[in-house]
């Protein structure tokens, strides 16, 4: 059984996910990939404590406060592979960015391997189940291509602008082009 509860953000809507108490799930409206609960049974439950504690540490992202993921206890689900890229994620730090090559090398080097592929990367940081918390939304493409978001690129923009990343190095790639 999964429990969701939904937090109002200046960006929209944002659905909360939970299993066992802890979360596995936060979507922003829209979203391109709203994980495996859609289906799934599910019950509206607002006030577990995994969703007060969610709803405490969006509250003081959005007001432009610096919470620990370390804070909530998550359980995002996914291949280890995933698990893998995610733990990435969540260590880059606020303010700042990286790219889907630099992932792919850790990557690599994490399973002794000579190199991993960008798009393997890309799939992975895409499926993120727990958006905004574990920020994949720090991820951009080569050379500052802001390219790759599942909440939109909008919403990507406006959340590395609200975490006050300096965006003028960055640039929007051409409708058509694959830039990684």
């Amino acid at each position: 059984m999964f429990y969701i509860s939904h937090y109002s953000s200046p960006m929209g809507l944002i659905t909360l996910a939970s299993q066992h108490n802890k979360l596995i799930g936060a979507w922003i409206e829209g979203q391109k990939y709203f994980g495996q609960i859609v289906n799934s049974t599910k019950q509206e439950k607002s006030n577990l404590a995994i969703f007060n504690q969610t709803k405490k540490w969006l509250d003081d992202y959005f007001l432009g406060k610096k919470p620990s993921i370390k804070q909530l206890s998550l359980a995002p689900q996914g291949s280890a592979f995933r698990h893998m890229v995610w733990d990435i994620l969540a260590q880059i730090p606020y303010g700042e960015v990286i790219t889907y090559g630099y992932i792919a090398k850790q990557v690599a080097l994490q399973c002794n391997k000579p190199h991993m592929s960008s798009q393997a990367v890309g799939g992975a940081v895409g499926h993120n189940p727990l958006s905004i918390i574990i920020p994949c939304h720090r991820v951009i493409g080569a050379n500052g291509n802001l390219t790759g978001y599942a909440g939109g690129i909008d919403k990507k923009i406006w959340l590395l602008e609200h975490e006050q990343v300096d965006m003028q190095k960055f640039f929007l790639p051409k409708k058509g082009s694959k830039a990684q």
